[in-house]
């Protein structure tokens, strides 16, 4: 596998995921009221906690995101 394919690879990887962090979190601000009514009905638990576990699923998410998708790209981008 060349520089190349591994820099479209890992370009492709970013968009897609950066996308889907991007999606999550507009959903998250606009209809939050709506997934804490769905998943309360399945989980009961006060909506702090709530908040609170979408807030470091979205951390530890972003977090993943720029360690496994951003910096190779930029990495793969620099040394080419």
């Amino acid at each position: 596998m060349d520089i190349q394919t591994l820099t479209t690879f890992f370009m492709w990887c970013t968009i897609i995921n950066g996308a889907l962090l991007v999606l999550w979190s507009i959903m998250f601000l606009l209809v939050s009221n709506f997934v804490y009514r769905m998943h309360s009905k399945w989980f009961p638990m006060p909506r702090e906690t709530f908040n609170v576990v979408i807030y470091s699923f979205l951390g530890l998410f972003k977090i993943i995101f720029l360690v496994f998708n951003v910096v190779p790209y930029v990495a793969l981008v620099i040394i080419k």
